[in-house]
């Protein structure tokens, strides 16, 4: 038996046919004016589920990247103290070799004594170095100031490491403890024992216990050396770290960029045939459906 196709059929299915088009190119211009092919869970559920576990990704790396920066900066300037420190000793050496020598008259003596006194300011200065509001040679107890002029040489400083996590299970320390570079209260060549003593000998004239410092210099000095060689074989680990994560990121990025960016490209065209198919069936109903029961009686 045939089907006998009504008027209000064809109307209904034109309209459907209009919509469906309409909304194709609805969802065509979101496309476009969003540079993203994903622009709800309901455009592609498999995709979004890829897009959220790298944007998770992505922004974990970002933090770790962050970590790595704050831990090379610290590294950097604990290097940088270290150095000063290092510097500070070589001149107090100097002056122990001059100290030594006992053709040296009162006024010589006093000389020295009064720049070692300002070295010894220096070195707890340094001792007591601050980076971003945080004292650096003071392990994890980085808001206490871990040395004072008046007791340093008896003072020691938290043997606690700071780690910074730096990726997926990598975590580095980037501080060296004060009492590995300037030496515990019973190290012999504690530095500011060794300053202190050099003070009291230049004081009273005892060039030979000016002259025994010089080897606990030479032993402090080496230590700082040894400080200063761990900080830089760390900071080659974090350049390697750092690399390794902008690749990562590069490569998440690609990875995203695949799974939610519209080719653009293929949208425009497809934007233009939809547009076409759009005015084609309204031109197409404009002839289906009759203006007036006159025209369609005719």
């Amino acid at each position: 038996m045939p089907l006998r196709v009504t008027q209000g059929m064809i109307s209904s299915q034109l309209l459907r046919n209009v919509s469906t088009n309409l909304g194709r190119l609805s969802h065509l211009e979101n496309q476009l004016s969003t540079a993203r092919k994903i622009n709800a869970p309901s455009d592609d559920p498999v995709g979004i589920t890829f897009s959220l576990r790298y944007r998770s990704e992505l922004s974990a790396t970002d933090q770790f990247q962050r970590n790595v920066d704050a831990g090379a900066s610290t590294l950097d300037f604990t290097d940088t103290m270290l150095g000063q420190a290092g510097d500070v000793l070589q001149r107090v050496r100097e002056l122990a070799v001059k100290g030594a020598n006992a053709t040296n008259p009162d006024t010589a003596m006093e000389a020295m004594k009064t720049e070692i006194e300002e070295m010894y300011k220096q070195m707890v200065d340094i001792g007591n170095s601050k980076f971003k509001g945080k004292y650096v040679f003071n392990g994890q107890l980085t808001d206490i100031k871990p040395y004072t002029e008046a007791g340093a040489a008896t003072e020691t400083t938290d043997y606690g490491l700071l780690q910074f996590e730096m990726g997926p299970g990598i975590k580095l320390p980037v501080n060296i403890t004060g009492a590995d570079a300037f030496g515990l209260p019973t190290d012999p060549d504690n530095v500011f024992l060794i300053l202190n003593d050099m003070i009291t000998d230049l004081a009273n004239n005892n060039h030979a216990g000016v002259s025994n410092a010089i080897d606990k210099i030479d032993t402090r000095m080496n230590k700082i050396l040894e400080m200063r060689s761990e900080v830089g074989a760390r900071m080659n680990r974090i350049e390697l770290i750092q690399g390794r994560l902008v690749d990562m990121s590069t490569n998440l990025q690609s990875l995203q960029s695949k799974t939610e960016d519209a080719d653009m490209a293929e949208v425009i065209t497809n934007l233009k045939m939809g547009e076409n198919v759009y005015q084609a069936a309204l031109s197409a109903g404009a002839k289906i459906i009759q203006p007036s029961l006159v025209d369609f009686l005719r």
